[in-house]
């Protein structure tokens, strides 16, 4: 009977293969890169074969190499897929998403996902880190950014970060909407870490005449702030809309600054997903589409007549 290679080894080959990178490699399997190097030098030493080139941006596989990765990955499918039906809750799916995107748009939206799938327990991680499947345990994830994300990653665009100007309506009571430019220059500014008051403002041909401003580090926190009257946040529509749809936030000019973090979901590629994990994917999709073709229609002029 052949000798097994260590399932270490065999774990760091399958990941570094899947990334060609030992850097992205050691981030899933929360180690250090040198450590998932060694291993997988162990695992060549062991089977007599090269199995990766070293160049320049990473790793390339060897004919060898490639041939065997293709067998050990669907090898760690078969196990996952055999361990998830021993899983005494084959119906979690866990998801990781940035606290803004959680308090403004999942939580609210959370019912009507409970109301079509009643077996599927979604569990939520809020960070504004980025998140390892493996290691964190995740099954997929929301996050703000440009690709590319990963060869090994599924990457689904859900919103556009167009960013638009909110407020509560009793910081600009008595003033007619939409606000000219000079007059949202000398209302006080929120300011999260996108900072992209200047970017706004510029568009509008003014400069900001409010003074310092709040510093908040997350959108959320500048959405509460407007909430609560303290200054105007700039927010991605989608965002907003329920609190503009309910009175308790009001868009204060036409203007929209297209930002460059936009909004995407994120799943390792596999041939075998689960069925609840793609009734999450499926869900987000058709959800995130209903709510762009409401924004798209409210930003239709009204007919004259």
């Amino acid at each position: 009977m052949i000798r097994l290679p260590p399932l270490n080894g065999l774990r760091a080959f399958d990941a570094a293969g899947r990334h060609l990178s030992f850097r992205a490699a050691s981030d899933e399997l929360g180690v250090t890169q040198g450590t998932v190097a060694q291993q997988v030098r162990h695992l060549e030493a062991q089977l007599g074969v090269q199995l990766f080139e070293r160049v320049p941006k990473g790793l390339a596989f060897t004919p060898a190499g490639r041939s065997y990765h293709a067998r050990v990955a669907t090898a760690f499918d078969e196990l996952r897929a055999a361990t998830e039906t021993l899983r005494p809750e084959p119906d979690t799916v866990f998801v990781s998403v940035t606290p803004t995107f959680a308090a403004k748009w999942l939580i609210p939206n959370l019912p009507e996902f409970a109301k079509a799938h009643p077996t599927i327990d979604l569990r939520i991680l809020t960070t504004e880190k980025l998140s390892r499947f493996h290691g964190d345990g995740i099954d997929l994830a929301v996050r703000q950014g440009k690709p590319p994300f990963g060869a090994a990653l599924e990457v689904i665009s859900l919103f556009r970060q167009d960013v638009i100007a909110v407020a509560a309506p009793t910081l600009v009571a008595g003033q007619r909407l939409p606000l000219d430019p000079m007059t949202l220059s000398h209302l006080p500014k929120l300011h999260d870490a996108h900072d992209l008051w200047p970017a706004f403002l510029r568009q509008m041909n003014v400069h900001d005449q409010s003074g310092r401003g709040l510093r908040l580090s997350q959108t959320t926190l500048a959405i509460d702030a407007a909430l609560s009257g303290q200054g105007v946040a700039l927010v991605s529509d989608f965002l907003a809309h329920r609190d503009i749809a309910e009175n308790r936030l009001v868009q204060l000019c036409s203007e929209t600054v297209q930002g460059e973090n936009d909004f995407y979901l994120l799943a390792r590629r596999s041939p075998k997903r689960g069925q609840s994990q793609q009734a999450v994917i499926d869900w987000f999709v058709s959800k995130a589409q209903a709510q762009h073709s409401i924004l798209q229609m409210g930003k239709q002029p009204a007919d004259d007549d």
